[in-house]
C-alpha cells in the first residue's frame, strides 16, 4: 500500500481504511437486503421500531460528527506526513475516530430498518473493525512509535469515544 504524501513518510495516508469501510458497508447492505427485502423476516413492531429509528438517527449524527472531527478537524494528514503520533483533540478520546464514525454510521443505518436480524450486522462490523485494526494499523504504529503508542493504547479506547484513562 503506497499512498505517501512525501518522501520519508513511514505510514500510508489511507492505511486499511478503505478496505474496512467497504467491508462494513457490504456487510450492512447484505444484511439489509437479505433480511428486510429477500426473506422479509425479523421486523420489529412499535414501540421497539420507534426506539430503533430514534437511536439510529442519533448514531448516524454522532458517527458523522466523530468522522468529521477525526478526518477534517484533526490535522491527521500532516501528522502522518511528518511521522508524528497524533494523541490530541478527538484522538485523546478515541484512537480511531474515522473508523469509529463509520461503524456508528453503519450501526445507525441498521437501526433504521428496525429489523432484529439486520442488527446482527452491528457486531459483525465491530469484529471486522477490531480484527483488521489489531492485525494491521496497531502493529504498524507499535513498530513505528514503540512505547509511546503502547502507552497511548492503554489510555485511549480503540473505537468507542470515551474519557481517556490515566496511564
Amino acid at each position: 500500500m503506497k499512498n505517501y504524501v512525501k518522501e520519508g513518510q513511514k505510514l500510508p495516508l489511507y492505511g486499511v481504511g478503505p478496505m474496512i469501510v467497504f467491508g462494513m458497508g457490504m456487510v450492512t447492505a447484505t444484511g439489509i437486503i437479505l433480511f428486510a427485502y429477500v426473506w422479509k423476516t425479523g421486523a420489529l413492531e412499535a414501540p421497539l421500531a420507534l426506539f430503533c429509528r430514534i437511536a439510529g438517527v442519533l448514531l448516524i449524527v454522532l458517527g458523522l460528527a466523530v468522522w468529521f472531527i477525526g478526518a477534517m478537524r484533526s490535522d491527521m494528514d500532516a501528522s502522518i506526513a511528518e511521522n508524528r503520533l497524533q494523541t490530541g483533540g478527538i484522538y485523546a478520546w478515541v484512537r480511531n475516530p474515522m473508523y469509529s464514525g463509520w461503524w456508528m454510521l453503519f450501526a445507525g443505518i441498521c437501526l433504521q430498518w428496525h429489523n432484529a436480524w439486520v442488527l446482527v450486522t452491528i457486531p459483525v462490523n465491530w469484529m471486522i473493525l477490531t480484527l483488521t485494526l489489531k492485525l494491521t494499523e496497531e502493529k504498524w504504529l507499535l513498530n513505528l512509535y514503540g512505547q509511546d503508542y503502547a502507552d497511548y493504547m492503554k489510555r485511549v479506547n480503540r473505537c468507542i469515544p470515551w474519557l481517556p484513562r490515566k496511564a
